[in-house]
């Protein structure tokens, strides 16, 4: 309870992103000198030098995404695969991308654990997204760029959402809504933010 109560506390009010983080144990994301820090509202450090990031701005990124049932998901950056496993509870399907592939199989590895058959994890440069499934209704970048990239842009549907930390990679970054209309593109500045950057190229164990 307290876990949901920091949650709103921070401005996630959407019942069902609630409810979904409620269903995924960040505990079994974080592995090492961490796990028993899990439960608290701040980013971690996960293998190959990346974070899993504080629940609250997992919770707000989720919100910002509006996902409903019968939406297809693209997220860039699997990281530990927490972020996944909280958009599976929602969407009907998500597809997550990593450079790194022992990220990817550890994901793989709990996503399995956890009979959360809707997701597919996919070792392949993000900054690409995934062409062969495009389009989607809603995409979700989980590192930052200096601009949306436009590669993903393109790859978001007519009516969808695209939310991804734009800004220089050792400065504060701000975190974007992106909404593609059929007359083009609007954009929300949401909050500031600070993530790794979007690198292009897989990872050195890719």
């Amino acid at each position: 309870m307290q876990f949901l109560y920091t949650l709103r506390s921070k401005g996630v009010t959407d019942t069902r992103v609630l409810t979904a983080m409620e269903q995924i144990d960040r505990g079994l994301f974080v592995k090492g000198l961490f796990a028993d820090r899990a439960y608290e509202d701040m980013p971690l450090p996960i293998s190959c030098g990346q974070t899993i990031s504080q629940p609250s701005v997992v919770g707000l990124m989720t919100q910002a995404l509006d996902i409903s049932p019968r939406d297809k998901v693209l997220e860039v950056g699997t990281g530990s695969g927490y972020q996944a496993a909280v958009l599976s509870k929602l969407a009907r399907r998500v597809y997550t991308i990593d450079r790194h592939r022992r990220l990817v199989a550890e994901a793989r590895g709990i996503f399995t654990a956890l009979d959360l058959t809707n997701i597919t994890a996919i070792v392949a440069d993000g900054s690409f997204g995934l062409p062969d499934q495009a389009p989607f209704d809603r995409i979700l970048v989980t590192a930052a760029a200096e601009d949306p990239p436009g590669p993903l842009l393109a790859q978001l549907k007519i009516g969808g959402i695209m939310v991804v930390p734009v800004g220089q990679s050792d400065a504060v970054q701000t975190l974007i809504r992106v909404r593609r209309t059929e007359d083009g593109l609007t954009y929300d500045e949401l909050r500031p933010v600070r993530f790794v950057p979007l690198l292009e190229g897989l990872g050195k164990d890719g």
